[in-house]
């Protein structure tokens, strides 16, 4: 408590980053809620203008952004039944309807404080949770910490995307991407097909741009319909629809918190997310629901469930990342390259150093700071966002993104090859998109695999038994037959949804 109190301190004496984590907040609602933009290619598209930041203006920067797009995407949600993310589709249920039926206030401004309680909770989470599993790995040697990128290997491969053998292929190609260059350990030059440009390596910025931010920008050109943009439908005006009563703000906190709780646990395990979350809370308690058949129809309570679940998944899911070094999350995965750049090692030692012990709580208060100034633009805001938005063609819009993108990928290194390395990964992004094949997957195995590569030949030098040393090691074995049995699990799982489909 005293370091996220010293965290506050050492945020409300810089103006720099108050000024940053404001600017964010209206950054991400604004993205967030512009359908066919998400909080990642947002991010994406910064990596190279935090290069030049302080590392603590930066971390604040992201992860406010982050926090406050996933509230954004329930704007379009409700405004024109097009979630802004993935993880707003289950807004739409409930939201678009309120919209429709004269309630557009009321579902915003539900959403704003379902949205704001459930990332409290997951930042306290988040804050407690970190520190107390870092504490417990901080006897990790190579051959635990290998297990550990092993087991995250296996699970993120098999819990995002299509198929378990996409999500394979995926990981195993982050995985030979991040081996061209020099050796983990020996510094030889591997797979450069002798392009003097490629024996540096692919750096992280191009790649991030081509496979978040030109890819989805090709898939949104492929699918926007001819309109100039999104059309927020509005019902006739109802009395209460601007505001939330007493009666049913007492309903929703219950649905709040409850999904929060769901949101949070499902946060902590990599590569299931926000989509997963508020769908979750959604069915749950529409289960509990006394009136299930009034959902669909404009429940209040089918907007705070999904929101609160959906947001309370942002702190819990860089819990992996700043105990262990594992990126639970694409934005996860960002910030941990954002970490890297400014020389933050992150896993268990990240709380041992003074100096990157202060950054990480003041990047935590940041995030507690940002959820309350994207509450405060949603609460009264929101609306106006919305119809501002709904003005905005897309055909002037996404010419300024493609533009930044460019600017953005040789702004990195001033390096026109990163501008061909990004275009590259753009094509290819896409096609992994258009075919099932997840870009996620992709981007955590290319950021975690040279140091799991140095993990492991570490752990056989210093092992006289080979790679049977991971047999003899309980936690490096724990890891490893938890990561099976989510693989077998998931095949199980798979097997089980075909079958009942050819039925």
């Amino acid at each position: 408590m005293i370091d996220l109190l010293n965290g506050f301190a050492t945020l409300f004496s810089d103006p720099m980053a108050l000024l940053f984590v404001v600017g964010a907040a209206v950054v991400g609602v604004l993205v967030g809620a512009t359908p066919g933009l998400t909080s990642a290619a947002a991010i994406a598209m910064l990596v190279p203008v935090t290069l030049y930041m302080d590392p603590l203006h930066a971390l604040a920067a992201l992860v406010v952004i982050a926090k406050a797009g996933r509230f954004g995407g329930s704007i379009a949600a409700i405004m024109f039944n097009t979630p802004g993310t993935a993880a707003a589709a289950a807004t739409t249920l409930d939201g678009n309807p309120m919209n429709r039926n004269g309630q557009p206030g009321k579902a915003l401004k539900t959403a704003a404080i379902a949205s704001a309680i459930g990332d409290f909770i997951g930042d306290l989470l988040l804050i407690f949770g970190a520190v107390w599993i870092a504490s417990l790995t901080e006897q990790f040697g190579p051959t635990e910490y290998f297990a550990v990128y092993l087991a995250a290997f296996l699970i993120i491969s098999t819990v995002i995307g299509s198929s378990i053998i996409k999500g394979l292929i995926a990981t195993g190609a982050g995985i030979t991407v991040a081996m061209i260059g020099p050796d983990a350990m020996e510094g030889t030059i591997r797979l450069s097909f002798g392009i003097f440009d490629l024996n540096a390596g692919l750096h992280l910025v191009p790649l991030l741009i081509g496979m978040f931010v030109i890819a989805e920008l090709l898939i949104q050109l492929e699918t926007q319909s001819k309109s100039e943009g999104p059309v927020s439908v509005v019902g006739k005006l109802i009395p209460d629809g601007d505001r939330i009563t007493l009666p049913e703000f007492k309903r929703i906190i219950p649905v709040t918190l409850r999904s929060s709780v769901i949101g949070s646990v499902i946060g902590i395990l990599p590569g299931l997310g926000s989509s997963v979350a508020a769908f979750a809370a959604y069915g749950q308690e529409k289960t509990r629901s006394r009136t299930p058949e009034a959902w669909g129809q404009g429940a209040i309570e089918g907007v705070a469930a999904p929101e609160a679940a959906n947001n309370a998944v942002s702190g819990p899911s860089m819990i992996p990342l700043l105990a262990l070094g594992i990126p639970g999350s694409t934005i996860a995965a960002i910030i941990l390259g954002v970490l890297l750049i400014h020389g933050i090692q992150v896993g268990p030692g990240i709380f041992e150093n003074e100096t990157s012990r202060q950054i990480v709580f003041g990047f935590f208060a940041a995030g507690l700071l940002g959820i309350l100034t994207y509450f405060l633009i949603g609460y009264f805001g929101a609306g106006l966002i919305g119809r501002v938005i709904a003005k905005a063609p897309t055909r002037i819009l996404f010419p300024y993104i493609f533009l930044t993108c460019f600017v953005s990928a040789y702004a990195a290194r001033t390096n026109v090859f990163d501008v061909f390395v990004m275009c590259i990964a753009g094509f290819f992004g896409y096609i992994m998109r258009k075919g099932g094949y997840s870009t996620a997957a992709f981007l955590i195995a290319f950021v975690l695999a040279n140091e799991a590569e140095f993990r492991f030949r570490q752990s056989l030098v210093l092992s006289n038994d080979g790679i049977l040393i991971y047999l003899e090691k309980p936690v490096a074995l724990a890891f490893i037959g938890l990561a099976l049995l989510v693989l077998v699990f998931q095949i199980r799982q798979n097997m089980t949804e075909r079958s009942e489909k050819a039925q």
